[in-house]
């Protein structure tokens, strides 16, 4: 069993993310959630998971709890080791500082040697306290097309979920590469306004299948931002754009960061590329040509269309998404769903992520209907 750290503000997100890299989640806390088995090389490349640890135990958030955890473990582990506490959201004012040296106190104890700045290995400790809002699953935003069209439509949630209490303590196994500020929008070699952060890219990247082996299409690319996250995971991705100075800046995004000797940081080789002009609703590909599809579709009236209403222009890629790949992940400012399920797909998932006052995008996870 592993403990997952969650990072950002919405768990069942980060939780529907996390699955992309583990299996068997299921969320114990505000920022916890338990697997039962990792890939530690796709953890690696998460956006909104921080670290995974091999479980040695839970109890609750408090001081007491954890050492009795840790004084009852089977531990069979040899060397030295350091203790690193976290009190997620600040939740449980558990103190860290005096949790490290505790519990560190109690491996002492156990024979440990401790060393703080390279030790053999690594022991997490967590506190958390609050609501655990949807199921255990961390399906908080699964949701009926009805009830996506509801608060597509307001903007309101009501809050509900039990209150819990949890510590958990695990033996740190992966950490997430946090380099994202290297590739923020504005850094790159062609820049648009309302490109996509590359956190929210490489989870929606995730979302779609990104990995080693896989091939990943964006057919509304536009800078090419997930398409570069999709790469540095080790997809080979395809992009189109139907405007030319897209495709084009897209190119230089890509060769930027994708045409290089060493491997990404992620320790994945950095995917092939390749970025046409072309329209959405007619791609040159065959049928189920690709893994995964990923689009953050046009906004509203702020979108400039010149070939297609924008309802028919989402229709007809949604359409296309479904004849070329198993699975498509959609952005957009508003439910799409009636669109989508007409395509053929069915709504997996979906989520609410605030960008700021005015916007909020919406992201769907589509999966081919059965037959």
């Amino acid at each position: 069993m592993y403990l997952l750290e969650l990072g950002g503000e919405d768990d069942a997100f980060a939780a529907r993310e996390a699955a992309s890299a583990a299996a068997g989640i299921r969320r114990i806390a505000p920022g916890l959630v338990v697997a039962g088995r990792i890939v530690p090389e796709r953890v690696r490349g998460l956006a909104y998971t921080h670290r995974a640890s091999e479980l040695l135990g839970r109890g609750d958030a408090d001081l007491a709890s954890a050492r009795a955890v840790l004084e009852a473990a089977a531990i069979d582990r040899e060397g030295s080791v350091a203790v690193r506490a976290t009190d997620v959201h600040g939740s449980s004012d558990v103190s860290t500082e005096r949790a490290e040296r505790e519990l560190g106190q109690v491996l002492v104890d156990r024979g440990f040697s401790v060393d703080l700045e390279d030790p053999d290995h690594l022991l997490r400790v967590a506190f958390s306290a609050g609501k655990l809002e949807g199921d255990a699953e961390g399906n908080a935003l699964k949701r009926t097309e009805n009830e996506l069209e509801r608060v597509a439509g307001d903007g309101r949630e009501e809050s509900t979920g039990e209150r819990v209490s949890v510590c958990a303590l695990g033996w740190l196994e992966a950490e997430s590469v946090r380099d994202f500020g290297t590739r923020a929008p504005t850094d790159k070699p062609f820049f648009q306004p309302g490109s996509m952060d590359p956190l929210l890219a490489r989870a929606v990247a995730n979302l779609a299948g990104a990995q080693e082996g896989a091939t990943i299409l964006d057919p509304m690319c536009g800078t090419g931002g997930v398409l570069v996250e999709a790469g540095l995971v080790g997809a080979d991705v395809i992009g189109t754009d139907a405007q030319a100075k897209m495709a084009q800046g897209a190119r230089e995004n890509l060769a930027h960061f994708l045409e290089r000797e060493e491997p990404s940081p992620t320790g994945a080789r950095r995917g092939s590329w390749h970025v046409g002009r072309g329209d959405a609703m007619r791609l040159p590909l065959a049928d189920d040509a690709v893994d995964g599809v990923v689009f953050d579709a046009p906004y509203g009236r702020q979108s400039k269309i010149d070939t297609h209403r924008l309802e028919d222009l989402v229709a007809g890629a949604l359409a296309e998404a479904h004849r070329v790949a198993p699975r498509a992940v959609m952005i957009a400012d508003r439910s799409w769903a009636s669109e989508a399920r007409a395509a053929g797909w069915e709504l997996e998932s979906a989520f609410e992520r605030r960008v700021h006052r005015s916007l909020t995008r919406y992201v769907m996870v589509l999966e081919r209907r059965s037959p």
